[in-house]
């Protein structure tokens, strides 16, 4: 099976029209264009039933309370942890391509509503955990793109997993009520394939 996308190259520096938030000269950061990316892929199995895409970050500190704060930084040996920026499920098995922009076109403060969607079903990001008591609180549902900390030296790595699946729905809350780790224990026992492409991306100017 493979991924490809006009929107990342494999291995390369996400764009910030795809970003939730990017660097600037004032106040360390600004809204990103945060659109979803586009996606192909091809060569699913047979008994592909439907297809589930995930995007994570697996470099987000376990200890985030100096996140963002003058005078702190964030070492780049310091513990860490999946953060999950996309939870699409239940994409019907006729679906090979997603268009750049389709679940997400701009940030939308206060977040989306997960659940039903033209794609599939759409669950909760972590930016709900994330930005909670802040004022843009909120449930985030569908896509948001990277927004690392500024004062982070590691340099954040987005995988984004297509997987075919041998059933048309991974039974998940309807309403979109679900998370990362949810949609990680549906999917044990019906995997066929995946396929998978990496961007890196960091609103610290410090980190190449």
């Amino acid at each position: 099976m493979q991924l490809t996308s006009t929107s990342i190259r494999n291995g390369q520096p996400i764009a910030p029209s795809l970003a939730f938030c990017q660097a600037a000269a004032e106040g360390h950061t600004a809204h990103g264009g945060n659109r979803s990316p586009h996606l192909a892929w091809s060569g699913a199995p047979d008994g592909t039933r439907s297809f589930a895409v995930v995007m994570h970050d697996p470099d987000v500190p376990a200890d985030a309370s100096d996140a963002n704060t003058e005078g702190k930084t964030l070492a780049a040996g310091a513990e860490r942890v999946d953060f999950f920026h996309w939870l699409l499920v239940d994409v019907p098995a006729s679906t090979t391509e997603i268009a750049e922009g389709a679940a997400s076109d701009g940030v939308t403060a206060n977040g989306k509503a997960p659940g039903r969607s033209a794609l599939g079903l759409q669950g909760i990001n972590d930016f709900t955990a994330f930005l909670a008591g802040s004022p843009m609180a909120g449930t985030y549902g569908g896509y948001d793109g990277p927004c690392p900390p500024w004062n982070d030296e590691r340099l954040h790595h987005y995988h984004v997993t297509v997987y075919a699946l041998d059933v048309e729905t991974l039974g998940l809350d309807a309403d979109g009520g679900f998370r990362g780790a949810d949609v990680r224990a549906a999917l044990e026992g019906h995997v066929l394939a995946e396929a998978a492409i990496m961007g890196t991306y960091t609103t610290n100017p410090a980190v190449g």
